[in-house]
Formats: C-alpha cells, sequence, structure tokens
C-alpha cells in the first residue's frame, strides 16, 4: 500500500524532528543529528515526488544525491569544528562556547 502521502507524511514528520531536536539540543553531537534528519526527510520528499509525479525519472534522484553531497560535506566539516571545539574548550556545548564570538 505505497501512496504519495504516506512518503511525504514520513518525510515532514523526520524535518520536524529534525527542526524540534536542532532547536532543543544542547550538544553540538545532536545538533549534527538533528541537521541530518532535516535533510533526509527533504531527499525523501525528493524521491517521493519523482517517484510519483515525474515522467523523468532522473530529477529527484539527481537532487537526491546533491543533498546527499552536501550532508557529506556538512558532516566532515561539523565533525572537525567539533573535535577543534572540544581540544580548545574541553566540552560540545554550544553556550560555553561564548569566547568565540566576534
Amino acid at each position: 500500500m505505497e501512496s504519495l502521502l504516506t512518503y511525504l507524511v514520513l518525510g515532514a514528520l523526520m524535518f520536524s524532528i529534525g527542526v524540534f531536536g536542532l532547536l532543543q539540543q544542547t550538544s553540538l553531537i545532536g545538533m549534527l543529528i538533528a541537521v541530518e534528519l532535516i535533510l533526509n526527510g527533504a531527499a525523501l520528499n525528493f524521491m517521493a515526488l519523482n517517484m510519483f509525479l515525474s515522467p523523468d525519472a532522473s530529477f529527484g534522484q539527481v537532487f537526491t544525491l546533491i543533498i546527499m553531497g552536501v550532508a557529506a560535506a556538512e558532516t566532515a566539516i561539523a565533525l572537525s569544528i567539533i573535535i577543534t571545539v572540544y581540544r580548545r574548550f574541553r566540552e560540545i556545548k554550544p553556550d560555553s562556547v561564548t569566547e568565540l564570538k566576534g
């Protein structure tokens, strides 16, 4: 029982949980996971719309691959920043990193 609405609701749920997690997290790692949920929810919606509505099969797949590339780059950069912050301040809570403000 596959329908477009099922995929769109699941993608919107993933996106909403990601936004909630991003707003409520106090750890940089938790924020990173929340951003990944946001990107995965968007990718799921692109693939669902591609599967049900697009006459060209590659349209949604290209956007999903771009989202996956951006997510991989974002994860690598964010983890390097988190490691640097941990080495300098010995914790990864964003509230304690006020010395970096310009």
